[in-house]
């Protein structure tokens, strides 16, 4: 198999495709050399171990140049322009000193005191579906709504704005997508998107600049960092704090409906939900990749990577290690262990993760108690996305009991 498929964004609206490839890869060839017309070459990671080795070689490794993979055209571009710079853009000292910006906010302690408010806005998500009248399209009309309130309440954002910061989110992942995608310039689609967030944020900046509260959004505005790592801060979190999330409880919503004794026995256990959320994320790996750049040479799963070449980590390959996860295009909620890698490890893991799981469990617990009868109601279909993406349409069926 070609592991060209991967650099294609219509594939990825086909996932049993892209894992019956990245399978035979992982089999046969787990780094490939990947050479498209339009990018820069690139070695396909498909393996757990070889991507658990690059993650937790981070001076081996870095993020720096390449983040994630777009042509050779964008890339330059963006490099040029210098206009966007988040702790997915640094490495060392400079990403462990901007990480520590806003780390304190995302360590189970602190998340503890917001957790009330996201399990109201759990509620609420029930409460609409009740609104909605017994159908509607999951993905759309609840999963994107539901984690975009929470980040953006975390951050201080007026309600006013939610729409706005939904509409810019999607425009900038599915560039690439003729659905979500900004349809004027098309072509020019992630320099527009990118002008009207920084924009939004310059004005946010200058707000809690002059009026300090007690929100995130304070804390970036008045940290020790420069105006574009400050934009792109912002627009990390309110984007990427989302997106994924929401991503994972679509995709999770289905996984269930396509595998119904897992969700009889979620209903009947519902102390199991811990465990359902980490098999959701393995399932679901909505960050489809990030790229890496080798600072040396060094032979890796049989290839020989040598320093300046491109590296693209496929997690969701990973996540379907048969070496690591025994039947692994099976879901199940009990799998233990689950070492799934929906979030990067090492020193890159995903800053929001334990906000994420918090999010996932209490939105699928109050769905499960509320839930007598759901069913699809037509055909599910995932975005076109090589970056974050997964399930951007669910039309269900069901019965929801009133709070």
């Amino acid at each position: 198999m070609d592991g060209r498929i991967a650099a294609e964004a219509t594939a990825w609206a086909d996932p049993e495709k892209i894992n019956s490839v990245f399978a035979d890869l992982r089999r046969h060839d787990p780094v490939s050399l990947v050479d498209v017309p339009g990018y820069e070459p690139f070695w396909l990671v498909t393996r757990h171990a070889d991507v658990q080795a690059v993650e937790r070689d981070a001076a081996g490794f870095t993020n720096h140049p390449r983040t994630v993979l777009q042509t050779a055209e964008l890339d330059a571009r963006l490099n040029r322009s210098g206009k966007l710079r988040t702790l997915v853009h640094m490495d060392g000292t400079e990403h462990r000193t901007h990480r520590g910006v806003t780390a304190d906010w995302f360590r189970p302690r602190s998340l503890r005191a917001v957790q009330d408010e996201v399990a109201a806005q759990a509620t609420r998500a029930l409460d609409d579906l009740v609104a909605l009248g017994g159908e509607c399209d999951f993905a759309a009309e609840i999963a994107l709504g539901f984690p975009l309130r929470v980040i953006l309440s975390i951050m201080g954002l007026p309600a006013k704005d939610y729409g706005l910061m939904l509409r810019l989110t999607q425009e900038l992942f599915g560039a690439q997508d003729p659905d979500l995608r900004r349809e004027e310039n098309a072509g020019n689609s992630y320099g527009q998107v990118f002008g009207d967030l920084f924009r939004y944020y310059a004005a946010l900046t200058r707000d809690r600049r002059a009026e300090p509260t007690t929100d995130l959004s304070s804390v970036i505005a008045n940290a020790d960092i420069s105006e574009v790592e400050r934009l792109s801060y912002y627009v990390l979190i309110a984007t990427a704090g989302h997106d994924t999330t929401s991503y994972s409880i679509a995709g999770g919503l289905l996984a269930l409906l396509q595998h119904p004794d897992q969700l009889e026995l979620l209903r009947r256990r519902p102390e199991l939900i811990d465990g359902a959320v980490e098999e959701i994320l393995r399932w679901t790996t909505p960050a489809r990749h990030f790229m890496r750049t080798a600072q040396r040479d060094r032979e890796l799963g049989g290839a020989r990577i040598r320093a300046g070449e491109s590296l693209m980590l496929s997690y969701v390959a990973a996540n379907r290690d048969e070496t690591v996860f025994p039947n692994p295009d099976r879901f199940d909620v009990t799998r233990t262990p689950n070492r799934q890698v929906a979030f990067g490890l090492g020193v890159h893991t995903c800053l929001g993760a334990n906000l994420a799981r918090m999010e996932m469990r209490l939105l699928f617990a109050e769905l499960l108690r509320r839930l007598p009868h759901l069913e699809l109601a037509g055909e599910p279909a995932w975005s076109q996305s090589l970056i974050v993406g997964g399930v951007k349409r669910l039309p269900i069926r069901y019965e929801l009991e009133r709070a």
